[in-house]
């Protein structure tokens, strides 16, 4: 594409100018940047600094949206994966009532997360709804938004640490090496969800957002990290359990079930935080919506086979030795 030149207007010392550019070809549609450029004038060097002022008006606009063409499907995919996830945590609400006496406190901490997912999800899909229609946000929706968007990520690290120690299932207290993991990912998950927030609502070309940008994947890997270590000590302590007291079959058998555990963190962080961005860079921009599909659809995966793996049932590992555990203090009292 060949150089344009514009007409510009001066007026009390401010230069001002405006230009339109109309996709009309197949060839040209692309990603686009705006970049302004310090222009040299007869008596400045090109170490000169000075300031100025600039102010910007914007209106970037496809034919039936104002999202950018990756953008179009997402409130449409939002509203429909937040249709899945009520629909599973409906599901599992069935499973725990059909089951009461098999059920622990942690299993209905587990019925929550998917129906705090499926509301973030629908005020993500009102949110963007109303940019794809009117060019901005809604203010008040975004900040409801971003409320179930952290609680629903709080939510999810708590809810998989605690099931990694074991609570509810094999103990009812937390032991203090415990609580130090819970102090460490808490305030973490927090300030994830706070520096995505400000990612958010941050124009992409300022310092604020890179540096969010940087400390939100680091963050992010640090809670995804903090995370496995209480699956790694309830594995190490299975193995020596199962060596030491006459429970070996269901120790093993619960080894065997936290193990599966351990790959299916590892997989769900490997996917969601690696495949899944890496692949935001590969495909063609108008698939750039993949990502949140793959992220969502990973996210649904990865709850469905832990409610599978800790579901309330008289089969289940966790649940026969919690049973023979009571019956021993009932013999012993």
């Amino acid at each position: 594409m060949g150089e344009k030149s514009f007409s510009v207007h001066k007026n009390d010392g401010a230069v001002s100018f405006q230009f339109f550019f109309n996709i009309s070809t197949d060839d040209q549609e692309g990603l686009y940047s705006l970049y302004f450029h310090k222009c040299l004038g007869n008596k400045m060097w090109s170490n000169d600094k000075f300031s100025f002022s600039l102010d910007i008006e914007i209106t970037e606009k496809n034919p039936d949206s104002y999202l950018s063409a990756g953008e179009i499907p997402l409130p449409k995919l939002y509203i429909s994966m937040a249709f899945f996830f009520f629909l599973s945590g409906t599901v599992w609400i069935h499973i725990l009532r059909k089951r009461r006496n098999e059920v622990f406190k942690i299993h209905w901490l587990m019925a929550a997360l998917p129906f705090t997912k499926s509301l973030s999800l629908v005020f993500h899909a009102i949110d963007y709804h109303y940019i794809s229609s009117q060019g901005f946000p809604i203010e008040g929706w975004a900040v409801v938004y971003y409320i179930t968007h952290l609680l629903k990520g709080a939510l999810l690290f708590i809810t998989i640490a605690l099931i990694g120690t074991g609570w509810a299932f094999i103990k009812h207290i937390l032991s203090d090496k415990d609580k130090k993991i819970f102090m460490i990912v808490i305030p973490l998950q927090v300030l994830a969800n706070v520096a995505y927030i400000i990612i958010e609502s941050t124009e992409e070309g300022t310092t604020e957002y890179s540096l969010w940008k940087d400390s939100l994947f680091l963050i992010d890997l640090l809670c995804c990290g903090a995370i496995l270590f209480p699956v790694v000590w309830s594995i190490r302590h299975l193995q020596e359990a199962s060596a030491t007291d006459g429970k070996a079959a269901i120790n093993l058998a619960k080894l065997k079930l936290f193990r599966h555990y351990y790959v299916l963190i590892v997989c769900y962080i490997y996917f969601t935080r690696i495949i899944a961005f890496l692949l935001k860079f590969a495909v063609p921009f108008q698939w750039k919506w993949l990502y949140q599909l793959l992220d969502e659809m990973a996210t649904l995966v990865f709850f469905v086979l832990t409610g599978y793996k800790f579901r309330p049932a008289s089969d289940n590992p966790y649940l026969q030795l919690s049973q023979e555990e009571d019956d021993l203090e009932m013999e012993s009292v």
